[in-house]
């Protein structure tokens, strides 16, 4: 028995005549892929033009599934109110519709390689550092969901894949995202501190 490709799973939502999704529902599909599957998939999300906070929520996935793949869990776990939360079906098709594509393509282009870095702390270095991500992908920060979530999908198709040349991309982007970060702050707090004192000569 074939495996489903992932991208045809991910086209599967979107094209379900059911009008709700739940998390557990799409861990069930994914089966064995499932610690992967759902950094890709929310990753992902996290690269698409959403509302303002919505990175927030997307990225509580990553957060809790990321760090059993540090510690080395077989099996992920959720809280059940999440696994059981009903998602309109009607308000995802469009993003499912969108990265099906996307997953595809990348599909293409993935296959093992480099197997030497998925070895157990190989797989739990991509949980090190998705769940490092995530922590910045749950701070509002304005567009600062694009290259953590970017990285993130890299990392867990890399993982799905056993592709070690998408691994060291996804560490390189990682490393970029991160400066990213540090020099998105300094520019923040030099902009405040000039503001703080042009205020008293306003006065």
């Amino acid at each position: 028995m074939s495996i489903q490709r992932l991208s045809d799973v991910i086209e599967g939502f979107g094209e379900d005549e059911r009008p709700v999704l739940t998390v557990g529902q799409m861990l069930e599909q994914f089966d064995s892929r499932a610690f992967g599957a759902m950094l890709l998939v929310f990753g992902l999300l996290n690269c698409l033009p959403l509302p303002p906070g919505s990175s927030t929520i997307l990225s509580l996935p990553i957060l809790l599934l990321a760090p059993q793949i540090a510690w080395g869990s077989d099996v992920p776990w959720l809280p059940r109110k999440l696994v059981e939360h009903p998602l309109k079906r009607d308000d995802l098709r469009g993003l499912f519709r969108r990265l099906t594509p996307i997953v595809r393509r990348m599909e293409l282009v993935t296959r093992p390689r480099l197997k030497i870095l998925f070895g157990p702390v190989g797989e739990r270095l991509i949980g090190v550092v998705c769940t490092l991500l995530a922590l910045v992908l749950v701070l509002p920060i304005p567009l600062g969901n694009l290259a953590p979530g970017a990285t993130v999908a890299v990392l867990a198709l890399a993982l799905l894949q056993r592709d070690g040349l998408l691994a060291l991309l996804g560490y390189l982007m990682a490393a970029v995202s991160v400066g990213l970060l540090v020099l998105s702050a300094g520019v923040v707090a030099a902009a405040v501190e000039r503001l703080l004192h042009m205020i008293p000569g306003l006065f």
